[in-house]
């Protein structure tokens, strides 16, 4: 289950980070407030989900999805540069969270 609660927690920081070029500086209230919501539910559901997992492959796996996912999500909305090498590095990033979960 710690994994699960892990997952949620990564697509919520994905939401507060693509949250945050919406809040245009925390001067929009509406994208501000789900963007400090989207925060305080990460956290928390990485904080659950350490109890269970050690706190290296939690947090390493916890950035990673938030990494990853925010990348591909800024070049979906926002037309951020998709190159080859760009691709490659998320992909690595994806192989270092599979092995932080196949070893732990």
């Amino acid at each position: 289950m710690a994994w699960v609660y892990l997952a949620i927690a990564g697509i919520f920081e994905m939401g507060w980070a693509i949250g945050l070029k919406y809040t245009e500086g925390f001067t929009r209230p509406l994208p501000t407030i789900l963007t400090v919501g989207a925060m305080i539910i990460s956290v928390i559901l990485l904080g659950i989900a350490l109890r269970d997992l050690p706190v290296g492959t939690g947090y390493a796996v916890w950035t990673g999805i938030g990494t990853v996912g925010t990348a591909i999500l800024g070049m979906y909305l926002f037309g951020d540069p998709a190159t080859a090498a760009r691709l490659a590095s998320i992909g690595l990033i994806i192989a270092g969270i599979v092995g932080l979960k196949i070893l732990s």
